[in-house]
């Protein structure tokens, strides 16, 4: 078993990993070079391919990080990275696969590896051995975000408050509407939302958000909430195989003053479960890198009928550390 870094110039390499992924368990379009070359040379791609005799056995999507070159990030430039696969890296051989990544790495002068796990909810079926082999290596846990998700097949109860808060929104007329012609009027709401609470810009700029809709039009949703037909709140779904995830959330204060964020969630529930999805996913609730925990946002989504889900960081000394299958 081999690895060797991804030669991003190749555009048979770039093509093979897309197909790859688009048949690997716990891959999702985040993983596709068609996403993260979006970010054109903001990052030092290191990514990895592991092989035996050509064939490809799984990849690993990474970058320099950004502001220290001695870490190598698995990836900078996603909510989460990881090693999938197509079934050939299950038990030992995935064990084998972290150790050839690692040796790689550490070869191009990287002293550690930052690893941000796919969530288990993304996986098309069971695909933790990465944290197994990460837990031989002698990796450790820094930081851990909790993230507030609807296993649409045993929704827990849905609290009255947000019961009444819909019959609420319903009586001020407000409307749910969908699609990207909606993005351009809702961009300033999620801006103004994110700058007035968190004192932040969007991840995306209204250019890049539509650049990703345009080269992925069925993993991009965007719904939008009108009062008065003008769009007041929004959601921008990434969706996967699996999971309607709400990337961004955002509302006016004339939106919350009519509970139309409850509607517009409500009625996105509704049509993930229909689409055939086994999670809702609202995000994460905490900050600082998971130390704090804004427990009103939390409570506000868990009382939709969410439970947690934790996305879990590791992190691995390249040099000298053990190997993951001794």
């Amino acid at each position: 078993m081999q690895a060797r870094f991804f030669d991003a110039g190749e555009a048979d390499d770039a093509g093979r990993w897309d197909a790859f992924c688009r048949g690997a368990h716990g891959a999702t379009f985040l993983h596709s070079r068609a996403f993260l070359s979006y970010h054109g040379s903001r990052f030092l791609d290191r990514s990895i391919v592991i092989e035996r005799d050509g064939q490809w056995l799984g990849v690993i999507p990474a970058a320099e990080h950004p502001a220290d070159p001695s870490i190598v990030v698995s990836h900078p430039g996603a909510s989460y990275g990881g090693i999938v696969h197509q079934g050939r890296l299950r038990g030992e051989q995935m064990l084998h696969a972290l150790d050839a990544a690692c040796a790689r790495w550490a070869s191009a002068g990287y002293a550690r590896l930052q690893y941000k796990a796919v969530p288990h909810i993304y996986h098309a079926g069971p695909a933790q051995e990465d944290l197994y082999a990460l837990f031989r290596a002698g990796a450790l846990r820094y930081r851990a975000d909790l993230s507030s998700c609807i296993d649409l097949q045993y929704r827990l109860p849905v609290s009255e408050r947000r019961r009444r808060a819909c019959r609420k929104a319903q009586g001020a007329g407000v409307q749910v509407v969908q699609g990207r012609a909606h993005l351009a009027a809702l961009w300033p709401v999620l801006a103004d939302n994110l700058m007035r609470k968190h004192g932040v810009a969007p991840v995306h700029t209204l250019d890049e958000i539509t650049l990703l809709m345009d080269r992925f039009p069925e993993h991009i949703q965007v719904m939008a909430a009108q009062v008065d037909g003008a769009v007041e709140a929004g959601i921008v779904l990434f969706l996967g195989q699996t999971v309607a995830h709400a990337q961004y959330i955002a509302a006016s204060a004339r939106a919350y003053s009519v509970n139309a964020l409850d509607l517009l969630f409500e009625e996105a529930i509704m049509q993930a479960s229909r689409s055939g999805k086994r999670y809702f996913d609202f995000g994460i609730s905490t900050e600082d890198a998971g130390r704090t925990l804004n427990a009103g946002l939390a409570q506000f989504k868990n009382e939709f009928g969410a439970g947690g889900v934790v996305h879990e960081f590791y992190e691995l000394n390249l040099k000298g550390a053990g190997h993951a299958s001794e």
